[in-house]
């Protein structure tokens, strides 16, 4: 999990290197009051209060001296630090570092920030002594957060207003049992700040030109580990290979279509298992751990960073494992224009299967 947010981090460092522009750049702060949404009915029991926290950050500014900051509005990229106290003795406190963009509308008043990192909690699982926080089964969490806001810069002298609404979820995407995951809803205030006093250079207008490429061939090898939701089962490593077609129809959008080939024994340990301790469920040992898909996908292109989402279905699939469909989102940076890496979740609707590292070859 923590190569995700180091991974996007990275991206944001790439960017500014590109720049030898000085560029302005801002700090907000924002205090949050909410409320842990019952997504799953596993953890009814920790929601006993109303989460509050700060939600503190760091924006760089774009105008378009880059093609790419032209063509998304001048957004900001940065970083953020949120600081969370869940209100219940079981989840305790979080604590995470994120990188984010900030995307703009409705005259730069309207703000849509996105963030992806590493969160820590100071009450993960334990059989022992916490046994009740079965949202966290590790210390480190993947942490996501999304929000949206209306912001009044420069009320008074540099400082300025915004208020609105944030989303925050945490879970360590099935590293280790157990993960039922949190998401919390809340209403944020909070005030920025522009630190530049320097006369800030004109928005460089974008220049629209039609661009696109040949159908490419991908290769991609995954992995990683994580770990049966039957508590004590053990982490296990697993591999995914890939193949697939892409169509880059635009400077910002790519189309894909492919298939996957799972190789996942935390599977095989949970049909074990299930024959031996669950028999009322019907399993007989006997079914094959394997599985193999075909997928559709899209890929939104930042420069030589992506956002990558993929829709799945299993051709192939013995043992019933959360359904025939599945889903994988994530962040896809592109070292060479043929060699790439990949940092992604597999999941199941909101059930989170695994976080897989991978690289791949274009051809």
């Amino acid at each position: 999990m923590i190569y995700r947010i180091l991974f996007l981090v990275c991206c944001g460092f790439s960017v500014m290197a590109q720049e030898t522009e000085v560029k302005p750049y801002s700090l907000d702060a924002n205090f949050f009051y909410g409320t842990i949404l019952q997504h799953n009915k596993d953890i009814a029991h920790l929601i006993t209060g109303h989460p509050t926290g700060v939600i503190l950050s760091y924006n760089r500014m774009t105008y378009g001296f880059n093609d790419w900051e032209a063509r998304y509005n001048y957004p900001d990229y940065g970083f953020s630090f949120i600081a969370q106290d869940q209100k219940n003795e079981n989840l305790g406190q979080n604590f995470g570092l994120y990188g984010h963009f900030n995307f703009y509308a409705l005259n730069r008043r309207l703000m849509l920030r996105i963030g992806q990192g590493i969160a820590a909690t100071t009450k993960p699982f334990d059989l022992d002594d916490n046994f009740r926080n079965n949202a966290y089964g590790s210390t480190l969490l993947s942490s996501t957060f999304v929000m949206v806001n209306y912001k009044q810069p420069n009320i008074i002298d540099r400082i300025g207003l915004q208020t609105g609404i944030s989303l925050i979820h945490y879970s360590n995407a099935n590293v280790k049992a157990p993960n039922a995951s949190t998401n919390s809803f809340a209403f944020n205030l909070g005030l920025n700040y522009q630190l530049d006093d320097e006369e800030r250079p004109e928005y460089i207008p974008n220049v629209k030109s039609r661009y696109t490429e040949p159908l490419k061939l991908n290769l991609v090898l995954r992995g990683g580990v994580n770990e049966s939701d039957y508590i004590g089962l053990g982490q296990r490593p697993f591999l995914v290979t890939s193949a697939f077609v892409d169509k880059r129809i635009t400077h910002k959008s790519t189309l894909q279509a492919g298939v996957d080939f799972f190789l996942s024994p935390f599977l095989k340990d949970q049909i074990e298992y299930e024959s031996i301790a669950l028999p009322r469920l019907g399993t007989t040992g006997d079914e094959d751990w394997k599985r193999f898909g075909v997928f559709l996908g899209h890929e939104l292109r930042f420069n030589k960073n992506a956002f990558v989402t993929q829709f799945g279905y299993y051709a192939y699939y013995d043992y019933d494992f959360e359904g025939r469909v599945y889903f994988r989102g994530g962040l896809k940076r592109y070292f060479t224009d043929k060699i790439f890496g990949a940092i992604t979740l597999k999941s199941h609707g909101a059930k989170a299967e695994a976080v897989e590292f991978g690289i791949g070859y274009r051809l």
